[in-house]
């Protein structure tokens, strides 16, 4: 199964039924008069959120849709039957984007939630609606107008409670293998992860909270380098952001400068995603003597002025990830109670989750501008869907 989280569509409401010309015709009737009736209104284009779809697979493949159109009106002051509504199922945590102006239409986040993309033509008027005393057989009618039709851009981001994030090759893929049920691709190579991942972390019964492992970052990911800016994105859905940390790069680099430029990127891309509440977890000790481990763990968090959680873990063997996991969910818990009884903690998180997708959104604006740009200087076929990779979701 392909992971896809952009996709291009086309969609067009119903044209309105056009208004009948008709005049009455009976036996011993010499002067019937008017009986024209009215066309149908077309049906309109809605977007509904559905929590069994987790991919926007299905809008690589069918990229138009259309509603019905309205039927024309008929004689003896028949109405023509109203177009049907089209309602398209999109994966809760898509946002709705016109590609032509740039408008963000709508952010789809509950499951049932219904958006109009697309609005409906409206319906002609009969010959019956013009009769007056001066004209007595009206031969005017309106024609049903067009349906909306819309060029729209569908980005969906995952929504989890805790968002990993991290250089390539950091082991966020084996830390979300070692606390859930997800099985993503784990390699000693950068960038194995190619789309995000979601494992539901259980930690007892009605205990359990959403883990998403987004691939790898690089030095200058928000501006488009590597991955970033197409799954940095995903990171606003999150309440808590994880930071792992390799303490034994099998390059040698230092762990240090890596971790400050995955912090410079997240304040790049959106200041308020890099205010979003973020835990050092320092990956791979195992790789290092015993004797070793503490203090690299320690020069670490003193180098970075690291003030936050810190956890030392060995994701491999599921060293400290245990614990790791059950601080996340009691801290997510808390966040949850206080948004519930403090109005003033609950308006802040809100407002934060505002500012994020406000400054993701930008991001989004911004990218869509250059590549616009960039199609009207090269006629380049290239399309975003184009090197998806097929993943295998696991039970």
């Amino acid at each position: 199964m392909q992971f896809v989280d952009e996709s291009s569509i086309i969609v067009e409401a119903g044209k309105g039924g056009n208004g009948c010309l008709s005049f009455r015709r009976e036996k011993y009737v010499p002067k019937g008069g008017p009986d024209g009736g009215d066309g149908g209104h077309g049906g309109s284009v809605y977007l509904i959120g559905d929590d069994a779809l987790n991919t926007l697979i299905d809008f690589k493949y069918q990229r138009f849709y259309k509603a019905q159109n309205g039927q024309s009106g008929m004689g003896r002051q028949m109405s023509g039957k109203a177009g049907e509504d089209l309602h398209i199922k999109v994966p809760v945590g898509t946002t709705v984007i016109d590609v032509d102006t740039l408008e963000v239409i709508a952010d789809v986040t509950e499951i049932g939630q219904v958006v109009l993309v697309a609005q409906a033509g409206r319906r002609g008027l009969g010959n019956i609606h013009f009769k007056s005393s001066t004209n007595r057989a009206p031969r005017r009618t309106t024609p049903g107008t067009e349906g909306e039709r819309r060029n729209l851009r569908l980005e969906m981001k995952v929504m989890a409670d805790v968002g990993l994030l991290g250089m390539p090759n950091a082991g966020k893929s084996t830390l979300i293998r070692a606390v859930s049920a997800a099985k993503p691709k784990v390699a000693n190579y950068p960038f194995t992860t190619l789309v995000p991942n979601l494992g539901v972390v259980k930690l007892g019964m009605h205990e359990h909270f959403v883990m998403a492992d987004v691939p790898g970052l690089i030095e200058g990911a928000s501006d488009g380098a590597g991955l970033g800016l197409r799954f940095l994105k995903h990171l606003t859905r999150t309440r808590l952001l994880f930071h792992v940390v390799d303490v034994a790069p099998f390059d040698e680099t230092d762990p240090v400068e890596a971790a400050e430029a995955i912090i410079h990127e997240l304040g790049e891309f959106s200041p308020a995603l890099s205010e979003l509440p973020r835990w050092l977890v320092l990956n791979k000790l195992d790789l290092l003597p015993e004797e070793e481990r503490e203090t690299a763990a320690d020069a670490i968090v003193r180098r970075l002025g690291w003030e936050g959680p810190v956890f030392r873990v060995s994701a491999i063997g599921s060293d400290g990830t245990d614990a790791l996991a059950q601080a996340a969910y009691r801290w997510l818990t808390e966040q949850r109670r206080l948004e519930n009884e403090d109005e003033e903690a609950a308006e802040r998180a809100r407002e934060m989750r505002e500012r994020m997708e406000e400054e993701s959104v930008a991001r989004t604006e911004a990218r869509l501008g250059r590549k616009r740009k960039s199609s009207d200087q090269d006629d380049d076929d290239f399309d975003d869907d184009d090197y998806d990779v097929d993943v295998e979701y696991a039970p």
